[in-house]
This record gives structure tokens, sequence and C-alpha cells, in this order.
């Protein structure tokens, strides 16, 4: 019997302690550290089709590691790739639909499959294109997105625009397509992007404040305009000597 602790605010990881046999798979490179009497295994959940459709089509990487508790307790800490929370979702004979790069660890009976979008619009212009991840089974998942994570619940026939990049997951209940922003002026100068992902209830949405795509963008702007500014810098300076020496000034 497994159970869990979610530690520190902004930079989490979430430790799970195991008993003799219990077992724990996570994304490859999720590992923070464990204690002794834990067996480490890389596997292809699936055989290798399965591992050929996490690679190829979803984006991650090919194997799943396993953690396999060997003594009568032992830990294990899973932490995500960039600052953000972990949640945990107590799947029971169900299922959630999430981002591509969502999933964190499971515990219990659960599948890991890909799922492809119903709609071609939102398979076309959604922020994960035609593919998510299916989490589907009996048993834990943990999963890992930016900033800070938010619940709604939604009832039946009520929708919710959310920015493709900011979904993070939902009940397969939830209707699922891509909605334009609105008018032309909207679209490019009202810096949201041109579509919405539009959410039909009923079922629970997760969005996260914080996608990292938005967080990549931000730094590569940051560091593009201090190199220009250094070399704006460094070439005025170095520009006005060599005016001085050809008699410029």
């Amino acid at each position: 019997m497994i159970s869990h602790e979610i530690i520190g605010d902004d930079m989490q990881a979430v430790v799970i302690s195991m008993s003799a046999g219990d077992e724990v798979r996570a994304e490859a490179g999720a590992m923070t550290y464990m204690t002794d009497g834990i067996e480490m295994d890389a596997r292809m959940q699936g055989g290798l089709l399965g591992g050929l459709k996490r690679k190829f089509l979803a984006g991650e990487s090919l194997f799943l590691t396993f953690f396999r508790c060997a003594t009568p307790s032992a830990k294990v800490a899973f932490s995500g790739p960039y600052p953000g929370k972990i949640i945990r979702m107590a799947l029971q004979n169900s299922a959630v639909l999430c981002q591509r790069d969502a999933f964190l660890c499971a515990a219990g009976q659960i599948d890991i499959n890909i799922e492809f979008t119903k709609r071609l619009g939102a398979g076309f212009f959604g922020g994960e294109g035609f593919i998510l991840q299916r989490l589907e089974g009996s048993g834990e998942v943990f999963i890992h997105s930016g900033g800070t994570i938010i619940q709604m619940e939604l009832k039946t026939g009520e929708k919710l625009r959310v920015d493709t990049g900011c979904l993070v997951a939902f009940d397969p209940t939830v209707g699922y397509d891509i909605e334009f922003v609105g008018g032309i002026k909207t679209a490019l100068f009202g810096g949201e992007g041109l579509f919405f992902a539009s959410m039909t209830g009923p079922g629970r949405v997760w969005v996260q404040t914080l996608p990292f795509s938005r967080l990549a963008d931000r730094i590569i702007r940051a560091n593009r305009g201090d190199r220009e500014e250094v070399k704006r810098d460094f070439g005025g300076t170095f520009g006005a000597i060599g005016d001085l020496i050809g008699g410029d000034s």
C-alpha cells in the first residue's frame, strides 16, 4: 500500500512511501531520489508498439521507468522539469485526458495511452495538436504542470474558453473543440493567439497558469534583448574609439 506527500511550493516533488512488492512507474528522468530497497527497471509499456507510439506520436520517452520496493519499506521521490504544481488524481475504473507532457508518475493498474482528438479543427489548431494522453484504470496518478493548477467543475452544457496552452487535463465527458477568438483586430493584436480551447460540460477541467511554452518564450525574448543591448553598448563604445582614431571625431 503506497502513501504520498507533496512537498515544496513552486518547485514541488512528490515523495511516495512504498511497502514490499509495491510498484510505481514514472516518466523517464522524473526521479529525484530513492532510498535503499528500491529496484529500478526501464520498460516499454505496451511492448514495442506502445513504446513507439509514445515516442513518435506523443513525443514522449520510448521507455517508462518502473520502481519496485524490495524491502519492507522504502521511498522514491519525483519532480517536474520546470517550476509548477503536482496534483494527485485517484482513478477508479475511470479515465482522464491530459496534455502530452503532464504525466509524472502512477501507481496501481493504470494504462497510459495516446488519445487522438475527434475534431479536425482541434487537431490542427489546438495547443496539443491531434494527440493527448489518456490515463485509465484504477490507481493513483500524479501530473505536473506550470505555475498553479486550477480545477473547475462544469455543469451539463456549461462552457469554458481556455488558452490552448493553458489546458492541462479534463474528464472524458467534457466536450473539446477549438474556437476562433473573434475579429481580425482582436486576433492580430489581442496577444492571446488565434484560437481558444472550448470546453463543454459536464465534467472537470484543470488549467495551468504558466504553460512552459509561455515561460520559455519570455526567457528567449529576455535573452535576445540582453544580447542586443550588450552588442549595442559594445559596438557603441568601440565604434567611438574607432572614430576617434580614424579622425572622424
